[in-house]
């Protein structure tokens, strides 16, 4: 796509309860307005009663509208109709991210890694950390590093500084990038459907310091990651992606460990991209991934 079809390129995301004629009514517009359809996927939740559809479209002709605002314009009531919950942008567009992060350098290294080298769509606008020792590796990236410790009679006003930080970078979402803070349950709520996070696979049954180690004790055969939306019930949120490794007895709890970082960094990635891409969807307390094909998991990891 050359750069001129790209500016005119957008991605319209909706959810709304289901009935007939939705898509007709969408790529019907679509067509009278010389809109190209690239790339559309759609789910309905039958349970539910809910409908979900990404579609990504570009200019076609001289009818097509000039502006975001007259494209906006054109579909509100089609959105208004069908009792849309809808967002319109151009396909160009890069979320800000501001990452959190304590003293594990694995999940940052890699989103760094990759926004620097061009293969994650969005724009890191600063690292949040509540230990100095990752400064040297957000700074070299050319990222803003901001050091904000935590102790427990302080705890609400860091938690302040944090969300004044998101607000001051206009960060779109707050990635916890093996953040080893519990969030309070007020932040959880101001940050609803923005934060994401990462942890191991191995809760309920290890939680706490170790987790890997008291893992190899047990002699598990599986280890794992889950991305997920952050709320005020500590990791359970709405899943946005997993994956696992199968382990065995020749396995040390180091081995473990290394394995375990790899697998967080790349579902973690993984969930970020996807976010970044608007494919992912809240639906109560599960997502709606809405990806092209089971390949694109793995080719663009």
């Amino acid at each position: 796509m050359s750069s001129l079809d790209a500016a005119r390129s957008y991605i319209l995301t909706l959810s709304c309860p289901d009935r007939v004629g939705i898509v007709a009514a969408i790529s019907g517009h679509l067509a009278r307005i010389g809109g190209f359809i690239v790339d559309s996927q759609q789910y309905a939740d039958l349970d539910a009663g809910r409908f979900f559809l990404r579609i990504e479209f570009k200019a076609d002709g001289k009818a097509f509208p000039g502006s975001l605002e007259e494209l906006r314009a054109g579909l509100s009531p089609i959105a208004k109709q069908h009792e849309m919950n809808w967002e319109l942008l151009p396909s160009t567009h890069r979320p800000k991210l501001l990452i959190a992060v304590s003293k594990g350098s694995h999940c940052l290294n890699d989103l760094l890694h990759r926004w620097q080298t061009g293969n994650l769509p969005v724009d890191i606008v600063g690292v949040v950390s509540n230990h100095p020792d990752l400064r040297g590796l957000a700074e070299w990236h050319g990222v803003p590093f901001h050091y904000l410790p935590v102790s427990a009679d302080k705890k609400d006003e860091q938690e302040a500084e944090l969300l004044s930080i998101f607000a001051r970078t206009a960060a779109d979402y707050l990635v916890l990038a093996r953040y080893m803070q519990v969030l309070s349950s007020g932040m959880a709520d101001r940050l609803s459907g923005r934060c994401l996070n990462i942890h191991h696979s191995f809760l309920p049954s290890f939680k706490g310091a170790r987790p890997y180690h008291r893992a190899h004790e047990r002699g598990v055969k599986l280890i794992g990651a889950t991305a997920h939306f952050v709320t005020r019930d500590l990791d359970e949120g709405p899943i946005i992606e997993q994956d696992v490794e199968r382990v065995d007895h020749r396995a040390t709890d180091e081995d473990l460990v290394r394995i375990g970082r790899d697998i967080e960094a790349r579902v973690l990635a993984r969930a970020v991209r996807w976010t970044a891409e608007r494919r992912v969807f809240l639906n109560g307390i599960r997502t709606v991934v809405s990806l092209r094909s089971q390949r694109e998991l793995s080719v663009r990891s």
